[in-house]
């Protein structure tokens, strides 16, 4: 069954240039968050990014930062638990320096 959606363009994605794995991966079906946690000199901080995966008709997966229609309610999902996941790991530091 053909997809209602082209597959769009590959993006050539790439992990920060520390080259560590994300913190923690969320995903929903095929709409995923990846946590990045960065550190200054002054504090941690995290970002966030979001992915669609789709397969190719080679059957390769790949993933794309273009989002249809359908996908947007979960894009929001996976946005409130990374937000949640954030300052929940926010919290946890700020307690174990006041420790």
């Amino acid at each position: 069954m053909p997809s209602k959606y082209p597959p769009p363009a590959p993006q050539n994605r790439q992990a920060p240039a520390s080259g560590s794995a994300p913190v923690k991966t969320l995903r929903l079906g095929r709409i995923k968050a990846a946590i990045w946690e960065n550190n200054s000199d002054q504090r941690t901080f995290y970002n966030v990014t979001f992915a669609r995966t789709y397969m190719d008709e080679a059957k390769q997966f790949h993933d794309t930062d273009s989002f249809g229609r359908d996908d947007l309610l979960l894009l929001g999902k996976l946005a409130d638990q990374a937000h949640t996941f954030v300052c929940d790991r926010l919290a946890g530091q700020r307690s174990e320096e006041q420790s």
